[in-house]
C-alpha cells in the first residue's frame, strides 16, 4: 500500500514562498514534453510532402499521445511511491528522447511507435509536479505556483510553432526532431543532481501495480469534491480543444477573414491563455477560492461560446478579438487553479488527485472535439454547436459554485 504524501513543512518554504529549484525543472519538463507532443502536427508538412503521405494522419498524433497519457496518468503515483518523483521525471524525459530519436530515424510507422512512447510518460508530468512542489510551496501562493508551472503546456506549443518550421525548412523536418533531443537530455542530467535529496520520501519496497495503484480512481469514487472537479475539468478540457481546433476554420467560413487573420485572432486566445493563468493563480490565493474561480470561469466560458455561435460577416474584427481573449483566458487559463485545486482537495492523496486529474483533461480532450465537430458537420453550422458548449460550460459551473466544500486537507497541514 503506497504512503500517503508527506506533510507539508514549513521549514522547507523559500522566504518568498515559492520553490524556485522545482518550479523552474517542472515548467520546464513540461514545456519540452509539450513541444514534443506538438512536433509532429506542426511539422506535417514537410513530413507529409518526404515521405508522401497524407497530412492528415500525422494529426492523430497528438491524441494517441493524450490517449496514452490518460492511462500513464493514472498509473503514475505508483511508480512515484516506488521510485521518486524525480526519477519519474527523467523517465518522462527519456521518453521525450526516445520519441524523438524515432520519429527523426524512420516512417509512419515510427511517427506512430513514437507517440506511444511519449504518451507513456507525458501524463505523469503533472503528478510528478505536484510531488515536487507541494512540500515545498507556502500554501498562501500555491495557485501562482501551479498556474506558472502549467505555462509550459502553451509555452511548449508556441515555441514549437516558432521554432520547428525554421529549423524543418534550413536542415530538413528529421533535424527539426533532433536539435530537441539536446535541452531533453540536459534536463535528465540536471534533475539527477536533486534525487538523493527530492526522492528521500520514495518507498523502494512498495509493489507495482496492486489494487492501491487505482488510488486516483478511488478517490473518484469516494472523494464527492475531486469527482465534481474531474467533471469540470473534463468539460473545460474538451471546450478548450474546441475553440483552438475549429477557431480558425469557423473564422474563414463565417466572418470573412483571410487565414493570417484568423491565425492572428487564434494566436491572441492562446497569449490569453498564458497571461491569465498567473492572474487566476493569483486571485485564488488572495481573494477567492479555486473551486469559486472555477464556476465563474465556466461561466465566462459559456458567454464566449454563445458570443463565438453568433460570428457573421458584421462582426467588426476588435469584437471577434474580445470573444478569442475571453475564450483563452478561460477555456485555456483555468488549469493552473484546476491542478492546485485537485492537489489540495486530494488531502494526503494529492500526487493521485492531480493524476485524475489530468487523466479527466486528457480524455476531455479526446472526446469533445470530435463530438464538437460531427455536430457541426451534421448540422452545417456553428451556432448550436457552440450553443452545446456553452451549456455544458454553465451546468459545470453551476455544479462547482453549489458544491458543498469541506475543509481543504493540504491546508489543514500548514
Amino acid at each position: 500500500m503506497p504512503l500517503p504524501d508527506p506533510p507539508i513543512s514549513k521549514k522547507s518554504h523559500p522566504a518568498s514562498g515559492i520553490p524556485y529549484g522545482p518550479l523552474i525543472l517542472t515548467l520546464l519538463m513540461q514545456t519540452l514534453a509539450t513541444m514534443a507532443a506538438f512536433s509532429a502536427p506542426t511539422l506535417a508538412p514537410e513530413i507529409a510532402r518526404d515521405l508522401q503521405v497524407d497530412g492528415n494522419l500525422i494529426g492523430f498524433f497528438v491524441s494517441t499521445v493524450y490517449g496514452i497519457g490518460i492511462f500513464s496518468a493514472v498509473l503514475s503515483p505508483d511508480f512515484i511511491v516506488k521510485y521518486g518523483a524525480v526519477r519519474v521525471g527523467q523517465f518522462v524525459m527519456l521518453g521525450v528522447v526516445a520519441m524523438l530519436l524515432i520519429a527523426g530515424s524512420g516512417g509512419v510507422a515510427a511517427l506512430a511507435l513514437c507517440a506511444f512512447v511519449l504518451g507513456s510518460g507525458y501524463g505523469a508530468t503533472a503528478p510528478v509536479s505536484t510531488h515536487l512542489l507541494i512540500p515545498r510551496t507556502d500554501p498562501r501562493v500555491l495557485n501562482l505556483v501551479f498556474s506558472i508551472r502549467q505555462i509550459g503546456v502553451p509555452l511548449g506549443g508556441v515555441l514549437g510553432a516558432l521554432l520547428l518550421p525554421v529549423l524543418a525548412v534550413s536542415f530538413g523536418w528529421r533535424m527539426a526532431f533532433y536539435v530537441q533531443v539536446i535541452p531533453s537530455i540536459i534536463l535528465i542530467v540536471w534533475y539527477q543532481y536533486y534525487r538523493t535529496t527530492w526522492d528521500a520520501d520514495r518507498t523502494p519496497t512498495h509493489k507495482l501495480l496492486k489494487a492501491e495503484g487505482l488510488r486516483p480512481l478511488f478517490l473518484l469514487r469516494d472523494n464527492p469534491v475531486i469527482r465534481l472537479l474531474a467533471i469540470a475539468c473534463f468539460c473545460y478540457a474538451g471546450i478548450q480543444l474546441c475553440f483552438i481546433g475549429f477557431m480558425a476554420l469557423h473564422l474563414t467560413d463565417e466572418t470573412g477573414l483571410d487565414l493570417v487573420a484568423a491565425g492572428q485572432v487564434l494566436a491572441l486566445y492562446q497569449i490569453a491563455g498564458v497571461t491569465s493563468r498567473p492572474l487566476w493563480g493569483w486571485l485564488a490565493d488572495k481573494y477567492i477560492s479555486a473551486i469559486k474561480l472555477l464556476a465563474i470561469l465556466g461561466f465566462l466560458m459559456a458567454g464566449a461560446a454563445l458570443a463565438a455561435g453568433q460570428f457573421s460577416l458584421s462582426w467588426p474584427i476588435w469584437a471577434i478579438l474580445i470573444v478569442s481573449a475571453v475564450a483563452g483566458g478561460t477555456a485555456s487559463g483555468f488549469t493552473g487553479i484546476a491542478y492546485g485545486a485537485f492537489a489540495v482537495y486530494g488531502g494526503q492523496y494529492r500526487t493521485e488527485a492531480t493524476a485524475l486529474g489530468s487523466s479527466a483533461m486528457f480524455s476531455g480532450v479526446l472526446i469533445l472535439p470530435t463530438v464538437f465537430g460531427l455536430l457541426v458537420g451534421h448540422l452545417d453550422h456553428y451556432w448550436l454547436s457552440y450553443g452545446i458548449l456553452a451549456v455544458i460550460a454553465s451546468l459545470s459551473g453551476v455544479m462547482l459554485l453549489l458544491a458543498k466544500i469541506p475543509a481543504a486537507g493540504i491546508m489543514e497541514k500548514k
